[in-house]
């Protein structure tokens, strides 16, 4: 048996992706260059608004939208204090920063996850070659994403967002697969048997019908997003994650639970905002 296993020759599979990563940065450095660029300038430039206007004023803009979507006054009135605080500890910029990458992370992903899992739906060979995709891309630490974009991208906002688009996605294609496929087959029928047509039976029955599915989706989606916070700060970005990651290297606890805190505050505000999507007219009607 000892014999056996000591045959068995070994796989150079760390020479072989260095090889290709070395290959992609001769062939493809000068698109990643402009990948990065365009990518640096979404986030800075959402950042740039969401910091132009003075604090308080941006506090109750995002109150009135935590009002309009959670339904409640209750998440308002933490949405108010938390950012209170937040701008208490020093951490504004940071926390806008960091919103800013949430939210361009949460568009990409939504905008690539959406369509795969309406297209995986349709299809049984599909949804069986994109699932074990799906389960590699979040069962993989997101530092061995990071690696080869600090590479490609350089330090900053390059490779902290492209491994929080392929970390987050998976929800997103899941979650719409998953709803489009409870629709009621007879519901499918019915519009079929009335005319619709393919595209006609997506937009007006299936999608209408998966709308709870998929607003759960967007709900991991940014939670997912949030959680890669930290280790965006390990790549140079600026934003709640860098006072974490300052405080473990200087080993001081006291600037470290602070970054902690503003990202608690967001994480909760986004939770509950997203978790609200859709539901605050329904539950204002009950």
């Amino acid at each position: 048996m000892v014999a056996l296993l000591q045959s068995i020759p070994q796989i150079p599979l760390d020479k072989w992706v260095n090889s290709a990563i070395s290959w992609i940065i001769g062939n493809f450095g000068d698109a990643f260059n402009v990948l990065n660029s365009v990518i640096e300038g979404l986030v800075n430039t959402l950042s740039f608004v969401l910091t132009t206007p003075p604090p308080l004023v941006m506090i109750v803009i995002l109150a009135v939208i935590a009002y309009f979507l959670s339904g409640g006054w209750r998440m308002t009135l933490f949405t108010v204090i938390g950012l209170l605080l937040v701008i208490s500890l020093g951490l504004w910029n940071d926390t806008m920063l960091t919103l800013s990458l949430i939210l361009v992370a949460t568009t990409a992903c939504l905008i690539i996850g959406i369509p795969i899992g309406i297209v995986a739906a349709k299809s049984r060979r599909l949804e069986e070659a994109f699932l074990p995709i799906l389960d590699l891309m979040q069962t993989m630490p997101a530092f061995v994403y990071l690696v080869p974009f600090v590479f490609l991208l350089g330090l900053g906002a390059g490779p902290a967002l492209l491994a929080t688009v392929i970390f987050a996605t998976p929800p997103a294609v899941r979650l719409t697969m998953l709803g489009i496929q409870q629709v009621p087959k007879e519901t499918v029928e019915a519009a079929h048997a009335f005319g619709a047509t393919p595209m006609q039976t997506l937009f007006k029955v299936e999608l209408p019908l998966s709308l709870s599915s998929i607003r759960a989706g967007v709900n991991q989606v940014i939670m997912l997003s949030l959680s890669m916070v930290v280790i965006a700060g390990l790549v140079g970005f600026e934003g709640l994650g860098s006072p974490v990651v300052t405080g473990l290297q200087q080993l001081n606890v006291g600037l470290a639970f602070e970054g902690g805190i503003g990202i608690v505050v967001l994480a909760i505000i986004l939770d509950r905002v997203t978790r609200g999507l859709g539901g605050g007219r329904a539950r204002k009607a009950s």
